[in-house]
C-alpha cells in the first residue's frame, strides 16, 4: 500500500493504467477518498480514464474514510492540501499531468493552476463547490458535523477550536466563488478547463457558469449530465474527448 511521507504529513495514494499522467481528486469534501470512486461518485474515474492514461488517485490528508493523515493547517489551508497532492507527483517523478476533480476538487484544481501553472496541462472541474449567497455556511456546517467531530474522535491532538480555524481559512477568509482562488485569477489563467456543472446546495450551477465565462480557455459539458444515469457514458465521452486533445503531442498515441 503506497504512501507519500513529508514530515509530519502521510498521503495514501493508488495508480491505475498507463499513459500520460492523470491525477484524479476524489469528492466528498475534507472527507474526500479513494472510497470515493466506487461509493460517492456519478461514474468510477480511476476504472474509466486508466485505458489511456497513467491515473493517480489518493485519500485527503485527515479524510475520515481515508488513510492520509497529516497536520491541522490554519493557515494556507488550500495551499497545504494541494501541496500534498503536488508532492505525490514530485514523489512519482511526474512533471507535467491533467487532473480531474470532482466537488471540492474544483477548488482545489484552481489553487493547483495558480500555484503549479507550468505544470498543469489542462483539467476537469466535475461538479464544482462554491459559494452560495442564501447558504453562506453550508460547508461550515457540513464540516463540524460530518468531519471534524470523527476527526477529534480518533486524533487526541485535534480540537474543535483547531477544527474551527481550518475552517474559517477555507471557507470564511474569502466568502465567494471558489474559496481557494480570486475571480481575477481565473480570469488571468490561460490553462484550458473543462466545466462539468451541478446544481446542489454545495456546488452551484451559477459558480460553475462563473468559471466558464471567466477561464478564457474553458468549456462547458452538456446540463444535466449526471441524471438521469442513462446520460453519464455521454458525459465520459466528453471528459476523454477534452483529455484527449489537450494530451501534449508527444503522449498521444
Amino acid at each position: 500500500m503506497p504512501f507519500y511521507e513529508k514530515g509530519d504529513v502521510r498521503i495514501h495514494y493508488e495508480e491505475a493504467g498507463s499513459g500520460f499522467p492523470l491525477l484524479l481528486i476524489p469528492g466528498g469534501g475534507l472527507n474526500g477518498s479513494l472510497a470515493f470512486w466506487t461509493n460517492g461518485s456519478p461514474f468510477n474515474a480511476m476504472e474509466e480514464l486508466s485505458d489511456r492514461y497513467r491515473c493517480i488517485g489518493f485519500d485527503l490528508r485527515n479524510a475520515n474514510a481515508g488513510q492520509s493523515s497529516g497536520p491541522v493547517q490554519t493557515e494556507d489551508a488550500w495551499g497545504g492540501y494541494v501541496g500534498d497532492m503536488l508532492g505525490v507527483l514530485d514523489h512519482l517523478g511526474i512533471r507535467e499531468f491533467l487532473v480531474m476533480g470532482f466537488c471540492i476538487g474544483g477548488p482545489f484544481i484552481l489553487k493547483m493552476m495558480e500555484m503549479a501553472p507550468d505544470r498543469v496541462v489542462a483539467g476537469v472541474l466535475a461538479q464544482p463547490s462554491g459559494f452560495r449567497p442564501e447558504m453562506p455556511d453550508v460547508f461550515w456546517q457540513n464540516n463540524t458535523t460530518a468531519w471534524g467531530p470523527q476527526l477529534i474522535a480518533r486524533r487526541p491532538d485535534v480540537t474543535m477550536k483547531l477544527i474551527e480555524a481550518h475552517l474559517t481559512d477555507l471557507y470564511r477568509k474569502r466568502p465567494d466563488f471558489v474559496f481557494s482562488v480570486s475571480r481575477d485569477f481565473v480570469r488571468s489563467c490561460q490553462i484550458p478547463m473543462l466545466v462539468m456543472p451541478d446544481d446542489v446546495a454545495a456546488h452551484p450551477f451559477q459558480v460553475s457558469m462563473d468559471i466558464f465565462k471567466l477561464a478564457p480557455n474553458a468549456e462547458v459539458s452538456m446540463y444535466p449530465w449526471k441524471e438521469p444515469k442513462e446520460l453519464i457514458p455521454a458525459a465520459i465521452e466528453r471528459v476523454r474527448t477534452f483529455l484527449k486533445a489537450h494530451e501534449p503531442a508527444l503522449s498521444a498515441g
